[in-house]
């Protein structure tokens, strides 16, 4: 080996190194040097030495004092180069597309923008998986009536919940009326055209679930609780059991004239069907919304016939009608 292809192979180790600290110092943790040492394995003064390059390029590394020396990634005045493994850019690429169609008010136009510069750089085996997951994805939407959430109070929320905190807020009834809450937040729930908050509310010592539109002036506390046991394992189990307990709840059977197969590419595996034979299938749905339920069964271009419930059967009945009368030509 010639001493340039030495010097040349000592910069790309180096390169190669400080690229997989990067790595592990992205994870919210903070690394003691001696662990830092042993996955790379080279001497904790390397490790030093190697944090001192990457404070010169540009990232805000804290160092604690102790035996170890221990190290994290801190926020800092700019943004420096992220490092993404493929799932991690899968997630980012989906999580911006469909953030660019969701209902957080503000953020459509930064979502587009950020999409479009992660999947110019976006291998071509990468953006066929995000291109593929985007099409396959069906939000759970439990209403028509569209919401706008403030970009902020989500993030305020997040933080809190990450930090195991206490928030104050403003929050809003269906009737109007404003109360001040003192919550612990557990969990922000997206479900399509809204967001909602698990938490336990203090003063009433229950679970609530929180519609995030609703809530304004949200204030960390600086208090930090201990995690209680949720009220369900699936915390999205808990909050479709609460918001289908307030809402009035319809549950359709039709059968539907279409092989299964041919319905189940419509609905997505999650539809609840039956087959009966080779040619039609039954179908079981719930929603709080007859308008839902009618669109869902005409978008499926097929013969159907509503056995449940009766509210239905007259809804399309009446939707029938104005149909045909707006078709009607006068002679």
């Amino acid at each position: 080996m010639s001493y340039i292809d030495g010097i040349l192979d000592h910069v790309t180790d180096t390169t190669s190194r400080l690229l997989a600290l990067l790595s592990l110092l992205q994870t919210p943790r903070e690394w003691p040097g001696s662990e830092l040492a042993h996955r790379l394995q080279v001497s904790p003064r390397t490790i030093r030495r190697d944090m001192e390059r990457l404070r010169e390029l540009g990232y805000p590394v804290e160092a604690t004092m102790g035996a170890d020396g221990g190290y994290r990634l801190a926020a800092g005045t700019a943004m420096p180069p992220l490092l993404l493994d493929d799932e991690e850019a899968v997630a980012i690429a989906v999580g911006l597309r469909t953030a660019a169609k969701n209902t957080v008010h503000g953020i459509e136009e930064a979502s587009v923008r950020a999409m479009a510069k992660l999947e110019q750089v976006l291998p071509s085996r990468l953006r066929h998986r995000v291109t593929a997951l985007s099409t396959a994805m069906v939000p759970l939407t439990l209403s028509d009536e569209p919401t706008s959430v403030d970009p902020e109070v989500l993030t305020t929320l997040a933080k809190t919940i990450s930090g195991h905190e206490r928030v104050r807020f403003v929050y809003r009834s269906a009737t109007g009326e404003d109360t001040n809450r003192l919550v612990e937040p557990y969990h922000l729930i997206p479900t399509g055209r809204r967001w909602y908050l698990l938490a336990h509310d203090d003063a009433r010592t229950d679970w609530r679930v929180f519609r995030v539109d609703r809530v304004t002036e949200p204030w960390p506390t600086g208090a930090r609780f201990t995690p209680r046991r949720p009220p369900t394992e699936d915390p999205t189990d808990y909050v479709k059991q609460t918001l289908f307990s307030l809402a009035p709840t319809y549950q359709a059977v039709a059968t539907l004239h279409a092989p299964i197969d041919d319905i189940t590419r419509r609905l997505g595996p999650q539809a609840d069907l039956e087959p009966l034979d080779d040619h039609s299938c039954l179908l079981r749905s719930h929603t709080d919304t007859l308008e839902w339920l009618a669109f869902r069964l005409i978008q499926l271009g097929c013969e159907f016939d509503v056995h449940e419930p009766t509210e239905l059967r007259r809804y399309l009945a009446d939707l029938g009608a104005r149909i045909t009368r707006s078709t009607a030509v006068a002679g």
